[in-house]
């Protein structure tokens, strides 16, 4: 992978181990995205208010073929994740005395959204505690099922988690969720380019998944899957030009969201060069290669740490990333002196009362920023206060 070190625009002088949180976008596809602020700012009328919506429409065309989604009219670009569970959270229909299943490890963001929308309508953000280590798929399906309730309206559940690192079996969850009527929300902010992932297989009604991570895209670039039976829930977060649009599109779910005045939709139309960069590069090849790099390596810090797995360590629970748990009484110290002292660019992620280390591989990795990174902890534990 030593060729894909220079198509990167990362600081040289940086251990980039943190991909996983903003991504990193190759340079011929960051070229592609000034090309098209180029584009805009030549043209700013025709580009936001006529063939803007071609483009957009070319580059959902592009993405729902990547990830599986039968009509590229069921996606519609937003800037991150976290605006799509809002804009889900916000318009759900709510009663007192309803409930919102997800784990107690999803993200801290999403988490937020939904108690905050939850107490506003006095109903129940239900985190289900799941039990660490996991020890097997039934395990996991029974831990989160017991926070079924009578009173449940719909699961929120991560793809890929976050601080955990860990991929969870949101095929079978969708399934038995949907057996028993419940609207399935998935927040696949990691998904996307870093699994395999076919949303036409997944008994999804709500999907959102980041292009800007795994994918390589421009900042800025995610998407919103909304199936056909949720669309008249998804009222617009931004009320524009899209409500009583003056010439409505065929679909009000895309006037809604599309025609939300003013912006710089650049990083959206970086995805068909994004899909490019990856099938020339091989990224299957790569992406394998980097998942092999992050299981090989996970013992020694295991063992440098005291600390155990948290999931088996296998491709049914772990990806490019993997978080290794942390005794330290201080983790957003210790991430600094990492990045000030050493150059390391890593995530050291509280989750409730645990803390752990996150290191994601990407194809311009190599071991040697592993053991830049095991050199550099094993330093910092000599000295006994901020690792123990």
């Amino acid at each position: 992978m030593e060729n894909l070190r220079s198509q990167f625009l990362l600081n040289p002088a940086i251990t980039f181990l943190n991909f996983g949180s903003f991504g990193a976008t190759p340079k011929p596809i960051f070229d592609v995205y000034q090309q098209w602020q180029r584009v805009l700012e030549a043209e700013p009328v025709q580009f936001i208010a006529f063939d803007g919506f071609n483009y957009l429409a070319d580059t959902r065309a592009a993405l729902a073929k990547f990830i599986g989604c039968p009509d590229k009219d069921d996606l519609v670009m937003v800037t991150n994740p976290s605006f799509a569970v809002n804009l889900i959270a916000k318009n759900f229909p709510l009663q007192a005395g309803d409930e919102i299943l997800a784990t107690d490890i999803e993200y801290g963001a999403c988490d937020r959204t939904w108690e905050y929308y939850c107490k506003k309508n006095k109903a129940t953000y239900r985190r289900q505690k799941i039990n660490l280590p996991i020890s097997s798929k039934e395990k996991f399906i029974e831990d989160f099922f017991e926070g079924l309730r009578p009173s449940t309206k719909a699961i929120f559940i991560s793809h890929i988690t976050s601080a955990t690192s860990l991929i969870f079996p949101v095929k079978e969850i969708c399934a038995i969720a949907k057996s028993k009527g419940l609207i399935t929300i998935v927040d696949g902010a990691h998904a996307p380019a870093h699994i395999d992932l076919n949303i036409n297989e997944l008994e999804v009604d709500f999907y959102t998944g980041a292009c800007h991570k795994w994918m390589m895209a421009a900042k800025g670039c995610s998407f919103l899957y909304a199936h056909k039976n949720v669309q008249h829930l998804c009222d617009p977060l931004i009320v524009s030009w899209g409500y009583k649009a003056l010439k409505p599109s065929h679909s009000t779910f895309l006037d809604y969201h599309q025609m939300i005045g003013t912006r710089d939709f650049s990083a959206f139309l970086t995805v068909e060069a994004s899909l490019a960069f990856m099938e020339k590069n091989n990224w299957p090849a790569v992406s394998k290669k980097c998942h092999e790099m992050v299981l090989a390596n996970a013992q020694r810090f295991y063992t440098l740490l005291g600390t155990q797995p948290i999931s088996p360590l296998n491709n049914e629970w772990i990806g490019q990333m993997i978080s290794i748990p942390i005794n330290t009484p201080e983790p957003e110290i210790l991430q600094r002196k990492l990045y000030i002292d050493y150059t390391i660019e890593v995530p050291i992620m509280r989750q409730e009362k645990d803390v752990y280390i996150r290191y994601s591989i990407n194809g311009f990795n190599s071991v040697a920023d592993l053991d830049t990174l095991y050199n550099a902890l094993e330093a910092i534990k000599k000295e006994g206060v901020l690792i123990k």
